[in-house]
């Protein structure tokens, strides 16, 4: 006899137990689940709870609003009572351009604003290249940020007019033309430059126009000497135009034209327009740098890779320290008499070279971790070896070592600080200094240093986070 069940109707789903879902099933899982993380969780919430117990009343006994720390101590007893502690963010108020601007003329701010402004809107054709609706959101907010800072900074009337017309333009040409949007990025340097140093407008024409001779010089030799020497030429011509035609070139001209804004001394930067300007500059030249001391320690010609490597141990082997000392005393005795090489432009220098040595490494390790395959392939192409490196290694190599060069970046910026070593007025050391040697605020102590941490974590972590942006965007191999 078959006997056998069969269910005719389907039970309704169950809730799973209150142990295996919501909330406790998290807590279970991610705080409680052995001894070990039990105690390790409840350490935890004991120190945060001690921290934010004892830094939370000086926290919310905040005054903003005063004109010394006496007057900052007595609004803070009036309101709290006897003994209480608070912090006096009124400092901040009376001395924020110090800290943004270090002695910049105020009626100037106007010129280290529209550098910051123009600064993005040359990132942007490199960081988003082929983003038309990245590139416009970007120098939307170049413009809005413009409008608002000059408006606060009592810019004048011609100053929003060109502005707005420039950002207009560059708008335009994103909706139409976004790879044009470069030629505004390779002209950038001269224009910051002249607006942040001022003096005549033809010293950074000229001055660019040395890579003109550069390349001149390129185009022409290269179908007679081949490319390397003609390349070696054009380096050359440009140097003796920078050292013995560029200031006579200039004298002409603004003798003809004469047109240029104030000039402004490099002991009146300072603060966090003086770590911008070394960190980015010393950041957009090291990447280079460094990529061709990577080239050149992997190249098969002795001379190249003996003075690549030992550039690279070299720098590697002194500490910044040092090269910061050398950029303000040493390298002026290597240079023709009477010459007058700007304190920031040598520490920039030495900056840049410092972090290209540590770049060369980090990019030799993603040169490294390439398969052979991959070269095998270039040469089964039938490329060149720069084709090569350009359109199949560099690309990978530069993928897999941007966690790395992001780091490098973020320490380079950091290391800016220590220009204080060398007499210039840092946003962490000079400038606090400063502050706290004004009678008005002397015993003043967490605040300056919790201000400028917090703009430092802020520039920091965007590169952070930019960094993983670009890793998911380049990731390719769906792991």
């Amino acid at each position: 006899m078959d006997h056998h069940f069969a269910r005719t109707e389907m039970l309704p789903p169950q809730a799973p137990p209150i142990t295996e879902r919501g909330a406790v099933k998290w807590l279970r899982e991610n705080l409680f689940s052995t001894p070990f993380n039990i105690a390790l969780t409840l350490f935890g919430v004991a120190t945060i709870y001690y921290l934010i117990s004892s830094s939370l009343p000086w926290w919310l006994n905040s005054v903003w609003n005063a004109s010394s720390l006496s007057e900052c101590r007595a609004i803070v007893e009036a309101s709290a009572g006897e003994g209480a502690t608070g912090a006096c963010w009124a400092m901040i108020r009376e001395w924020w351009g110090a800290f943004i601007f270090g002695f910049y003329p105020p009626d100037q701010w106007w010129r280290p604003i529209l550098a910051f402004g123009f600064l993005f809107a040359a990132l942007a054709p490199v960081l988003f290249a082929g983003q038309a609706g990245n590139l416009t959101k970007v120098l939307g907010a170049v413009g809005l940020f413009l409008l608002l800072t000059l408006y606060l900074s009592a810019a004048p009337a011609t100053v929003f007019i060109l502005a707005i017309l420039l950002v207009g333009g560059m708008l335009a040409l994103a909706q139409l033309r976004p790879g044009q949007l470069l030629l505004f990025t390779a002209l950038y340097p001269a224009l910051c430059f002249w607006l942040l140093w001022g003096g005549s407008i033809w010293s950074p024409i000229v001055a660019m126009a040395g890579f003109g001779v550069l390349y001149a010089v390129f185009r022409f030799a290269s179908p007679f000497i081949g490319l390397s020497p003609a390349a070696g030429a054009g380096v050359l011509a440009a140097v003796l135009w920078w050292l013995y035609l560029d200031v006579p070139v200039v004298g002409a001209l603004q003798s003809i034209l004469p047109f240029g804004l104030q000039a402004i001394n490099s002991d009146q930067f300072g603060g966090f327009l003086l770590a911008i300007v070394i960190g980015v500059t010393g950041i957009s030249f090291s990447l280079p740098i460094g990529i061709l001391l990577a080239l050149g320690r992997q190249s098969d010609m002795l001379i190249v890779k003996t003075l690549s490597v030992g550039f690279i141990e070299f720098i590697r082997g002194v500490p910044l320290i040092t090269l910061l000392f050398t950029a303000s005393l040493l390298l002026q005795y290597f240079l023709p008499p009477g010459t007058n090489f700007d304190i920031i432009l040598r520490v920039i220098i030495l900056v840049t070279f410092f972090a290209a040595a540590y770049l060369a490494e980090v990019i030799r390790g993603g040169l490294a971790a390439l398969p052979r395959g991959q070269y095998e392939a270039a040469d089964a192409l039938g490329l060149d070896y720069w084709r090569a490196q350009r359109l199949i290694i560099l690309p990978q190599a530069l993928k897999i070592s941007i966690p790395a060069i992001v780091s490098t970046f973020i320490g380079l910026f950091k290391d800016t600080t220590l220009v204080a070593f060398v007499g210039l007025m840092d946003p962490l050391k000079g400038v606090t200094q400063i502050v706290r040697a004004d009678i008005n605020w002397k015993g003043i102590y967490w605040e300056p240093y919790i201000f400028v941490g917090a703009i430092f974590f802020l520039i920091c972590f965007g590169m952070s986070r930019y960094s993983m942006y670009l890793e998911k965007k380049l990731k390719t191999d769906h792991r």
